[in-house]
């Protein structure tokens, strides 16, 4: 058993810890008892040779996740990798082989390719935003809306694809939105109680919605600002206000259509939800010889 998966050289490889216990809940899940059809139907001593094949162009993601799952059914399975994370594919491309009891194929076969396509339609999704933004200098960057349980595939899908990570969760950095001004009754005072609990590495984002909160921001000492919900226009205008004292972030109704107006307003990061929640599984078949 590997420890980390195979990724890109610039791409901070997924522990295999990470996502043990998810593959194996996986699995109970979609065999529970028994497999009635391959129990019913297949020797269990019948050897075979499967074919992961793409049925469409895409960038793919979770080779490895696959394999772990053949291989945990079957240690005998031998795999072969046609293809890695972060390869581009296409229709008709053969992803990967794997020889084993063809009734442990069978058993795995949705459970791989759950994994397999769910993943690679994340990093064909965030591919397409990356490439959007080519040349500005901005930042595509996720969010935590993603699938619960499925945070570290899905944002390791992301990066897989070319766009970056935002906080991991709530633990690892400040991010101070609407609610939390509303309970703490300001801006400024948000601020000074997330200063006085965090420590001094810890940068404070701050989500506003229009100048008069942009200005309140920057007076509080935001170390980063995200300009909620404005258009293009709006973001634009922002930028020259701020004039490069704080990095600021883009944040809501980002599209493909509309993203490379925000990264030309000039922002040094624009956060897309959209890339994990909104990503539609890609289409990849299992054959078996």
């Amino acid at each position: 058993m590997k420890k980390n998966f195979t990724a890109p050289a610039t791409v901070k490889p997924l522990e295999i810890t990470d996502v043990a216990t998810l593959i194996d809940r996986a699995l109970e899940e979609d065999i529970g008892s028994g497999d009635a059809t391959t129990l019913a139907c297949i020797d269990m001593q019948t050897q075979g040779r499967a074919r992961l094949v793409a049925r469409e162009n895409m960038v793919l993601c979770g080779v490895e996740v696959a394999r772990e799952v053949f291989e945990l059914l079957d240690e005998t399975a031998e795999t072969e990798l046609l293809h890695y994370d972060g390869d581009r594919v296409s229709n008709g491309d053969v992803i990967m082989t794997v020889e084993g009891y063809s009734s442990q194929l069978l058993q795995a076969e949705r459970t791989a390719l759950n994994f397999l396509q769910r993943m690679s339609g994340i990093a064909t999704l965030a591919a397409r935003f990356a490439w959007a933004v080519n040349g500005t200098g901005a930042r595509v960057v996720d969010t935590r809306k993603t699938t619960p349980g499925w945070r570290q595939l899905e944002k390791y899908a992301v990066r897989v694809g070319g766009a970056f990570n935002h906080r991991f969760g709530l633990f690892d950095g400040v991010l101070i939105k609407e609610n939390h001004i509303a309970a703490c009754g300001s801006i400024q005072e948000a601020v000074d109680r997330c200063r006085h609990a965090s420590h001094h590495l810890m940068k404070i984002e701050v989500e506003v919605r229009n100048m008069k909160e942009l200005d309140e921001a920057l007076e509080a000492g935001a170390d980063v600002i995200m300009l909620d919900n404005m258009n293009p226009q709006q973001v634009k205008l922002a930028v020259e206000r701020v004039a490069g004292r704080v990095p600021l972030e883009a944040s809501g109704n980002v599209s493909l259509d509309n993203i490379r107006e925000y990264a030309d307003a000039g922002v040094n990061f624009i956060s897309v939800g959209s890339m994990t929640y909104a990503a539609r599984a890609v289409d990849i078949s299992m054959y078996i010889d």
